[in-house]
């Protein structure tokens, strides 16, 4: 059963499940085309630790897909896709990792950015999990 809390109804998906594997991502570059980025070992071990670390990768607007390939498989499963302002999927180990100033940065203008999203879950900070409960600190 996933933490994620996701009151923005966002799609999702749960291909990456805990799972290693290599990431490749699609991006938009100035020129206007699309360009393709496959990632060394050293890098898709740490984006399999934590997945939404590839959501903070680039600059606003260049991101546009990021592709999933488990241990053992030959398939690529797309794990986040965007067109423009509407994300038409995530998955649900990129939301867990995902923090409200990776969003505030970068994602400001789509669907993943959300007030009333921060709120349910309790971010008091950009440090805050955007999309998993955030434990309130007790003063001592």
């Amino acid at each position: 059963m996933s933490k994620v809390v996701n009151i923005t109804n966002l799609p999702t998906v749960n291909f990456i499940n805990g799972q290693k594997g290599q990431f490749r991502t699609i991006g938009k570059v100035k020129a206007g085309f699309l360009t393709v980025n496959e990632y060394p070992t050293w890098q898709n071990e740490e984006f399999s630790n934590n997945p939404s670390l590839i959501l903070g990768q680039y600059e606003k607007g260049v991101l546009q897909t990021v592709q999933f390939k488990a241990e053992g498989s030959s398939f690529w499963l797309t794990v986040f896709a965007r067109v423009g302002k509407k994300i038409k999927l995530v998955d649900l180990a990129m939301l867990e990792g995902l923090n409200v100033g990776t969003i505030n940065q970068l994602w400001f203008n789509t669907e993943l950015y959300s007030q009333k999203q921060y709120q349910i879950v309790k971010a008091t900070s950009w440090s805050s999990k955007a999309y998993v409960m955030n434990e309130e600190l007790e003063l001592v």
